[in-house]
């Protein structure tokens, strides 16, 4: 069987896609199969092209997997404009060295967001003669009207939902990190077959044994309790949240905020913390995926924080806290919460509340036991039902049956 995987984001990039479609790719190569990644350059999320890469094209090779990567057009400014010239740039030089490298093949699977590589997925199908799989991690527009991005009533957002039924209808099998996004697909799109491809998390990474007290001691100035966001510092996270908790614990001792990663928030975040005096909150460079592990694992609360109420929306980093065999304080709403609280892997707090955030990390600093107790009903939940070996195997599996 061969399989093309269309993306914007692949390794060495950092991240949640990344992460898990290259874990994909890899267990379709494992498996004897053909496997060809087309994505771009790599520059997320600094908005740089990462050392060792650029120009209009170049091929390389990892994990068995054939990589093909084109230009695209970086930058880390989240106005509308930029975002669409990041976009666009891949969109079309995919479409023109997808056109000219890749090979025939039986599947074409394609990565949303960024909802407008569908054409890029839909042309490079049809001329490769592929199946088009088109796997949503994210419902667009519908998330972008959430977030501020778009407005409902807008030119904007009527040609996006054009372009989400455009790929939905022409795709062979709609893939979905969540069920509440299939549930909204097979709403407005009946006649679509679909398929539940969970995040999930690679549970021998992930795990209570990579724990380090150096570690620990590295995020914590003084034994405090550590509170770690490791991700994206971005729109949809909505870390000013965790800014406002650290306000209302101020007066608190004993606790440490912690905050990984990079993205188009970073800089207002830290201003303000500087501006505000919040000492316990600390900012730490990103980290590579191998490292990332130990991160999680060392955190005594992990934190998975989303702005707002969105429709099937499970970020990858709950499932890494809950592998991790740490406890969780999720802002979230919807099927994430649903998560947490039917597995009891942590406490769940609705986006927005400042308070009840600020109680929820009172509550765990001051009670090892229920952290640990909240912990390990996580890692169970994660060998048993999350693990990604065990998701990526049913998949590979499902298609070599359709081929």
């Amino acid at each position: 069987m061969k399989i093309v995987f269309l993306t914007q984001y692949y390794p060495p990039e950092i991240g949640a896609p990344q992460n898990r479609l290259s874990e994909l790719a890899m267990r379709f190569a494992r498996r004897g199969h053909d496997v060809v990644v087309l994505t771009a350059m790599p520059n997320y999320p600094k908005g740089e092209i990462y050392p060792g890469y650029g120009g209009l094209c170049r091929k390389e090779a990892r994990d068995g997997v054939k990589i093909i990567r084109t230009f695209i057009y970086p930058t880390q400014k989240a106005d509308y404009l930029h975002r669409l010239a990041n976009y666009f740039s891949f969109v079309l030089s995919s479409a023109v060295f997808g056109s000219l490298l890749l090979p025939r093949a039986d599947y074409l699977l394609v990565e949303s967001p960024p909802l407008f590589l569908g054409t890029s997925g839909f042309w490079l199908s049809r001329l490769k003669g592929a199946r088009l799989i088109f796997n949503v991690s994210d419902l667009w527009p519908e998330s972008a009207t959430r977030l501020g991005i778009l407005r409902p009533d807008g030119m904007a957002y009527r040609l996006s939902a054009w372009l989400e039924g455009f790929c939905y209808r022409r795709a062979w099998l709609i893939s979905g990190q969540s069920k509440g996004i299939l549930s909204s697909i097979t709403d407005r799109f009946p006649s679509s077959l679909t398929y539940h491809l969970s995040n999930g998390v690679d549970s021998t990474r992930f795990g209570p044994q990579e724990r380090k007290q150096a570690t620990h001691d590295n995020m914590s100035r003084n034994g405090e309790v550590v509170a770690l966001y490791a991700g994206l510092h971005g729109l949809a996270q909505g870390l000013d949240q965790v800014l406002d908790a650290a306000g209302r614990l101020r007066d608190s001792q004993g606790y440490r905020f912690v905050l990984i990663g990079d993205g188009p928030e970073k800089r207002a975040l830290m201003q303000r913390a500087r501006k505000e005096q919040l000492a316990s909150v600390s900012f730490l460079d990103p980290v590579s995926s191998a490292e990332m592990p130990a991160l999680v694992a060392s955190a005594d609360i992990v934190l998975v924080i989303l702005k707002t109420y969105i429709p099937g929306a499970v970020p990858s980093k709950l499932y890494e806290a809950m592998a991790s065999g740490r406890p969780v304080v999720l802002v979230a709403e919807g099927e994430a919460a649903q998560i947490v609280q039917e597995n009891n892997a942590g406490l769940v707090v609705k986006p927005g509340d400042v308070d009840g955030l600020a109680k929820a990390i009172r509550r765990l600093c001051e009670n090892s036991l229920l952290r640990e107790e909240l912990g390990q009903n996580g890692r169970r939940a994660a060998e048993r039902t999350y693990d990604r070996t065990m998701i990526a195997n049913r998949f590979v599996d499902y298609l070599e049956v359709e081929a």
